[in-house]
């Protein structure tokens, strides 16, 4: 959970999350929306792949980064148990 939220406390990762939740997108295709040189950006994509946010699958030369939903829906399973009251 730990790798989680240090994933989730950066602007940037939050910008890729965004970027891959309109579809797979190459380690490229997500650099071109950022201002900010491509190791920086693998160093992203590294850290939201520890955290199970994004999956990689290698085809050719090109890593594909999608958008793990199964870790999304958790984590938003886990929020919601603080929202409900009980009485």
């Amino acid at each position: 959970m730990n790798l989680l939220f240090k994933a989730l406390n950066d602007a940037t990762r939050r910008e890729i999350l965004k970027l891959l939740k309109e579809g797979d997108k190459t380690a490229g295709e997500i650099a071109d929306h950022f201002h900010i040189s491509k190791p920086s950006i693998s160093h992203h994509l590294d850290l939201l792949k520890q955290a199970g946010l994004v999956a990689a699958e290698k085809q050719a030369q090109f890593i594909t980064y999608s958008l793990n939903t199964t870790v999304v829906d958790e984590i938003a399973q886990w929020f919601i148990q603080f929202k409900t009251k009980k009485k």
